[in-house]
């Protein structure tokens, strides 16, 4: 939440505008599954040169927050967003991650919030419980698959609504619901949730989503790929049917594309970058080591790291596991994982943005969300199980068009599954 709403202390301001749970995998590794075909999208023609915030139309206030934070020209996604969305569009927008997306949903939603009046809806019949008299609604709804992401988003809307009115609140699991509660019982205007503890909310008749004139799904193909569909239907149907309808995923498969048909009208696809493929800043190598000598390798390498590196392990006791046998072979590491509870969860990341440990070992469901310009290396130290997990994995590094590096270690009997996934995914491997 931030500090126009009930609760601050623990909150951080918000990063700059550009910068960009629970798992069902199965702990085995599973062969790569080739890319296919998705229902027909149409790219709608879109100018994505930089141009300057100010030339955007933006709220004073909006413009003042950006040069707080020192930036003055527009990524591509934000030259492609930002317009359409000020106009009212629904959007299905695929881009790669790190590569300012957040902004490119936040600035308008709060330009809308400025310019125009609330419409004030009446609760209806497909609220998720009878909602008390008295209930302010809040107007914008963001969903996003984790609490670190979700996090996150809040934080970039506190820094780039500074100096206005507008009020937001991050409503996630893992932490007590009382704050929450108040939030969302304040009507908020903007509301950014994970869906199960949104879901949480509105069984216990804290939340009214009447007055949604805006929804924002944000990684939308990780929300699919965490079970969560079945929760965020649940959600859509307790909100207007006439309201704007933004989508955003750093890949598109068939799922989430059929998915996205049903709650969007008439919407503009944007494409930006190559769909399901990772960014062009980001090079690629795969080592083939013997399953039990990776463990070896990667001590090895990380002895003289070049920068902060992410590695990723499939299971979350494989992770806490792998944490611990590097921190013993003096590695300055720590974990990220679903079972450590959210004040560990702050810790890990902060000390690994902050320098205090130079590895991240992660599920790939807990670094979801992660916005940390400065990874040098994403490390697979076990195979991902599809091109889309792949490519979120290494989007970790070569954010804001900076050079990174991916490594994939490839044990003999992996070798034709990342054939498969090398393929699929499409990228030059050194």
């Amino acid at each position: 939440m931030n500090e126009k709403t009930t609760d601050r202390n623990h909150r951080r301001r918000g990063p700059r505008p550009g910068a960009g749970g629970r798992s069902r995998r199965p702990a085995h590794s599973a062969p790569a599954r080739p890319a296919t075909a998705g229902p027909s999208l149409e790219a709608t023609p879109c100018d994505t040169t930089p141009i300057p915030f100010t030339s955007l139309s933006l709220d004073a206030r909006l413009l003042e927050g950006i040069r707080d934070l020192g930036f003055a020209e527009t990524r591509p996604i934000q030259s492609a967003v930002i317009p359409l969305a000020i106009a009212g569009d629904d959007l299905i927008a695929c881009a790669a991650t790190g590569t300012g997306k957040t902004a490119a949903f936040v600035l308008p939603t709060l330009q809308k919030l400025l310019t125009t009046a609330g419409t004030g809806r009446p609760a209806d019949s497909k609220a998720l419980g009878v909602v008390p008299e008295g209930f302010t609604r809040s107007r914008v709804l963001v969903l996003a698959p984790t609490r670190e992401l979700a996090v996150q988003i809040e934080d970039e809307i506190h820094g780039l609504a500074y100096h206005t009115s507008i009020s937001s609140a991050a409503v996630y699991g893992g932490v007590d619901m009382g704050i929450q509660e108040r939030a969302l019982k304040a009507g908020v205007d903007i509301i950014v949730a994970t869906p199960g503890r949104l879901i949480d909310h509105l069984r216990q008749q804290n939340a009214d989503l009447t007055g949604i004139e805006l929804l924002v799904l944000d990684e939308a193909d990780r929300m699919m790929d965490m079970g969560f569909w079945p929760d965020v239907r649940r959600i859509i149907s307790a909100m207007p049917t006439d309201r704007q309808t933004l989508l955003f995923s750093a890949t598109m498969p068939d799922e989430v594309v059929r998915f996205a048909l049903e709650i969007v009208r008439s919407p503009k696809y944007l494409q930006v970058g190559h769909r399901s493929k990772p960014a062009k800043s980001i090079t690629h190598r795969a080592e083939v080591v013997e399953e039990s000598a990776k463990l070896d390798w990667l001590i090895e390498f990380l002895r003289r790291p070049l920068g902060p590196v992410l590695v990723f392990s499939r299971t979350k006791i494989g992770a806490e596991r792998l944490a611990r046998k590097l921190a013993a072979a003096g590695i300055k590491c720590t974990a990220l994982h679903a079972d450590r509870t959210q004040d560990q969860r702050r810790v890990a990341v902060e000390g690994f943005r902050g320098g205090r440990y130079k590895v991240l070992v992660a599920t790939d469901i807990a670094a979801r969300g992660l916005d940390i310009d400065s990874i040098h290396t994403v490390i697979n130290f076990e195979l991902p199980d599809s091109p889309e997990t792949y490519v979120h994995r290494v989007g970790r590094t070569g954010r804001s068009n900076e050079e990174g590096q991916a490594i994939t270690l490839v044990s003999p009997s992996e070798r034709h599954a990342w054939g498969l996934l090398e393929k699929s995914v499409g990228v030059h491997v050194e």
